[in-house]
């Protein structure tokens, strides 16, 4: 079995993304989004954590977290925002991918992939660029020619923060006239 090496730091500021089992794009239907809301409170609850940055796709999200000072432990949180989901999932009439004997056997759901993908964000650029990355990724996976027309991103709080004008983040912009 691989082993995952995971940059654990006390007060760590984290990019992470969290893929649906077999990408389906189950994220942004409203069932969905009130699952991952609420688990998301129900963690910050008792594991508290920033959430600096989020976009919600429909087969992924990322997300951009800073930890407690004294804490680095953001694998219990994610297992326990995973569980949450798939609990309110279930027991609201969301349904599951079919999976494989492995996951049967484990007991495991058809909802998330197991793993997910975490960057450490080693300083201020570091950050920035991992904000900017998740916030115009809705246009880069051509769901909006801009970012500001994508309704579950963090990007439209960080317009009302002045850290971007309504405009930022055009097809134009990005990619040109390609």
């Amino acid at each position: 079995m691989t082993s995952y090496r995971r940059n654990y730091i006390q007060g760590g500021t984290f990019f992470f993304t969290v893929v649906t089992h077999h990408r389906r794009p189950i994220l942004t239907t409203p069932l969905a989004r009130e699952a991952l809301r609420n688990a998301i409170q129900s963690v910050r609850l008792h594991l508290p954590f920033t959430l600096d940055a989020i976009v919600l796709l429909p087969d992924h999200f990322h997300s951009v977290w800073t930890l407690p000072p004294d804490d680095k432990d953001f694998s219990t949180r994610w297992r326990q925002i995973k569980s949450l989901f798939t609990r309110h999932w279930l027991q609201h009439e969301g349904s599951e991918a079919s999976q494989s004997l492995s996951r049967e056997i484990k007991g495991e759901h058809g909802i998330w992939q197991r793993k997910f993908f975490e960057h450490t964000c080693r300083d201020e650029g570091d950050l920035k660029r991992c904000v900017d990355y998740l916030h115009v990724n809705p246009l880069k996976r051509g769901l909006v020619r801009r970012v500001c027309d994508w309704p579950w991103s963090s990007f439209h709080r960080y317009v009302r923060l002045g850290e971007y004008t309504q405009d930022w983040g055009s097809a134009d912009e990005w990619f040109g006239d390609e």
